[in-house]
C-alpha cells in the first residue's frame, strides 16, 4: 500500500482528505476538530514513510484559494471593526494577539529552539492556519532549498504540537476565571439586551390595535417616539375592514386594526404593549392578497447593494422581512446589504411576485457557480502584489507572498464588494466550497511532508519542550487577556470569552458555558482582525528571530 501511495500523490491526497474529514467529525470532550484533523492524518501518513510526498503545487493552490476566500468574506467586517467605539476593542484584540509573540520572542533566548519552531508555536497557540500558511510561504520564498525544507518541517512540527494546546488552554482559562469571578451570565444578558439583540429567535405575531393613544398618529412619528429601530422590528401588513395593505410611513392606525410584525419575542412584546394586545389569529399564513416567499439573491446587479436601493415598497408594494445568510437569520432593514446566495423572505401582492422573482433572480444554479473572471482577476492582482518586495529597517525586505498578497487584495475587494458592473464577492456556498477545498489541499500537503519531522522532534526531546512552551504561552496569554479585558476594560465577560476564541471548538465551549449568544458578538469582532494580524505577526516574529 505504501508503494502505491508513493507513486500516486493524487491518491494519497484524497485518502488523507477523506480520513481527516471523517475523524474531524468525531466529538472529543464534546467538541469536533473539523477540517483541522486533515493535518494530523497527514502527519500520521508522513511519519509512516518519509518518501510519501504531495507535490508543492497542491500546497500553493490550496494556500491561495484558502486565504483569498477568507479575505473576501471578512473584508467588510474587518474594516468596519475600526469604526466608532469598536476601535478600542479592536486594539485590545490586536494587543492580546501580540502578547504570545512577545512571550515567544523572550523565550527564544533561553531555549534550544529554532526561529521556525517559534513561528510554528505562535501559529499553533492562535490555532490560525492562515498564519501557518504565511510563514511557510515566507520560508519557501526566502531561504535556500536545504534550509527551507528544514524550516518548513520545524514550523509544522511546532504548529501541530501546540494546536490542540491552543484549544484546551483557552477552555481551561475560561473554566477557571468564570468560577473565580463568579460570572452571572443571565445578568449580563439582561444588562446588554438592548445593545446586543443579536442571535435571538425571530418570529411573527399579529397585534390588534386597542389603545386609543396610538390612533391617528402617522406611523413614522409613532415609530420614532417609541424608538422602534429599523433593525429591531419589521412592520408588515395591516388588516382593516376585510382588506390588507402594507404599513407605510404615513399609515395611521385605527382601533380594531390588526397588524403583522416580525422580530424577536422581546421586541414584539414591547410593541404589543404599546399598541394593544397580541391576537390569537395567525395572519402570517393569510395568502388571500399578499403572499410570502423565500427567494435566492442570484442577480449580480443586486450584490453589494443595500435593500433600500431596491425601493420595493414604492415600485412593487413589497417588503423584505428576513435575510438568511448561510445558517444565520437576520432581520432585514434598509441598510442590510445583499450578497449573492442570500435567501430573502419577500412579502408582496400575488400579482407582483413574478416581477420580484425576476428582480432577485431566485436561481440556485447561478449561486452555486464561481465567477472565474472576477476570481481569477482578484487572485492575479493578489499574486502580483505578493511579489513586490517590502523594505524593513536594517536593509531587510520581505514579500507578502502567496498568502499575504491574495489575502490583502481579497480584504479590500470584500469591503468594496463591487466596482461598477464587476462583482468581486462570491456566493456564500461557492466561497465555502472553495475555502474548504483549498484548506484540505494545504493541510494534507504540509502534514504529509512534515510527519517524519514530528517523529524526530519527539525522539530528540524537542517535542516535549514545545509542549511545555506552547502550554505556558497559551495559558499566560489567555489569563492576561481575560483579566485585562474584564477587570481593566470592563468588557462584559460573555463577549470577552468570544473575543479570545480563535477556533470554532473554543467558541462552542464558550457558548455552552454562557448559555447565550453573546460570545458570538466577541468572536465576530475578533475573527476578521485575527486573520490578517496573526498572518503579519507570525512572519514578523520569524524575520526578527532570523536576524538575531
Amino acid at each position: 500500500m505504501i508503494t502505491v501511495l508513493q507513486s500516486n500523490s493524487l491518491l494519497l491526497l484524497f485518502l488523507v482528505a477523506a480520513l481527516g474529514y471523517w475523524i474531524g467529525q468525531v466529538r472529543i470532550l464534546g467538541s469536533r476538530m473539523g477540517v483541522a484533523a486533515v493535518l494530523f492524518v497527514g502527519l500520521a501518513f508522513g511519519a509512516l514513510d518519509p518518501n510519501l510526498q504531495i507535490p508543492d503545487p497542491f500546497l500553493n493552490l490550496g494556500l491561495v484559494l484558502f486565504v483569498y476566500t477568507i479575505g473576501l468574506s471578512n473584508g467588510a467586517g474587518f474594516f468596519a471593526t475600526f469604526q466608532g467605539k469598536g476601535s478600542r476593542d479592536a486594539l485590545f484584540v490586536v494587543a492580546i494577539m501580540a502578547l504570545p509573540a512577545l512571550l515567544l520572542f523572550a523565550a527564544f533566548f533561553f531555549l534550544p529552539l529554532t526561529p521556525a519552531h517559534m513561528a510554528g508555536i505562535f501559529a499553533g497557540t492562535s490555532t490560525n492556519t492562515a498564519a501557518l500558511a504565511g510563514v511557510l510561504d515566507y520560508i519557501n520564498n526566502t531561504l535556500v532549498a536545504a534550509e527551507a525544507q528544514g524550516g518548513i518541517a520545524q514550523t509544522v512540527v511546532g504548529f501541530s504540537i501546540v494546536y490542540p494546546l491552543g484549544v484546551l488552554g483557552r477552555m481551561v482559562a475560561i473554566s477557571l476565571t468564570q468560577r473565580w469571578w463568579q460570572i452571572d451570565y443571565a445578568a449580563e444578558v439582561e444588562q446588554l439586551r438592548d445593545q446586543y439583540p443579536i442571535g435571538q429567535e425571530l418570529g411573527y405575531c399579529t397585534i390588534e390595535i386597542t389603545r386609543p393613544e396610538v390612533v391617528d398618529i402617522a406611523f413614522h412619528r409613532l415609530r420614532h417616539d417609541q424608538g422602534w429601530g429599523d433593525g429591531d422590528i419589521v412592520f408588515g401588513r395591516i388588516y382593516r375592514n376585510g382588506s390588507a395593505s402594507l404599513i407605510e410611513s404615513s399609515t395611521r392606525f385605527r382601533l380594531g386594526d390588526r397588524i403583522v410584525i416580525a422580530g424577536s419575542q422581546e421586541s414584539m412584546s414591547r410593541v404589543a404593549a404599546v399598541l394593544g394586545q397580541t391576537s390569537p389569529e395567525d395572519l402570517l399564513e393569510d395568502n388571500g392578497t399578499y403572499i410570502s416567499r423565500r427567494l435566492f439573491v442570484s442577480n449580480p446587479d443586486l450584490a453589494g447593494q443595500p435593500l433600500r436601493w431596491l425601493k420595493l415598497k414604492q415600485e412593487h408594494g413589497a417588503l423584505v422581512s428576513h435575510v438568511r445568510r448561510g445558517d444565520i437569520e437576520l432581520l432585514a432593514s434598509g441598510d442590510t446589504v445583499l450578497e449573492l446566495g442570500d435567501r430573502v423572505r419577500v412579502l408582496a401582492r400575488r400579482d407582483e411576485m413574478a416581477a420580484l422573482v425576476d428582480l432577485f433572480g431566485d436561481s440556485y444554479a447561478s449561486i452555486s457557480q464561481v465567477n472565474l473572471l472576477t476570481t481569477g482577476l482578484g487572485i492575479t492582482i493578489g499574486l502580483l502584489l505578493g511579489m513586490v518586495p517590502i523594505p524593513l529597517p536594517g536593509g531587510v525586505s520581505f514579500q507578502l507572498g502567496l498568502a499575504g498578497g491574495p489575502l490583502l487584495v481579497a480584504l479590500l475587494l470584500g469591503a468594496v464588494r463591487r466596482t461598477g458592473p464587476i462583482v468581486w464577492i462570491m456566493p456564500y456556498s461557492a466561497n465555502m466550497t472553495l475555502r474548504q477545498f483549498g484548506l484540505i489541499c494545504l493541510l494534507a500537503t504540509i502534514g504529509v511532508s512534515s510527519g517524519n519531522g514530528l517523529v524526530e522532534a519527539f525522539a530528540s526531546g524537542a517535542g516535549w519542550l514545545i509542549v511545555g512552551v506552547g502550554t505556558a504561552v497559551t495559558l499566560i496569554a489567555s489569563f492576561v487577556a481575560l483579566y485585562a479585558g474584564y477587570k481593566l476594560l470592563q468588557i462584559p465577560y460573555s463577549i470577552l470569552i468570544g473575543m479570545i476564541c480563535p477556533q470554532p471548538a473554543v467558541l462552542s465551549y464558550a457558548l455552552e458555558q454562557a448559555n447565550n449568544p453573546l460570545p458570538n458578538v466577541g468572536y465576530t469582532l475578533m475573527f476578521p482582525i485575527s486573520i490578517i494580524v496573526n498572518v503579519i505577526l507570525a512572519q514578523v516574529l520569524l524575520i526578527i528571530l532570523l536576524q538575531v
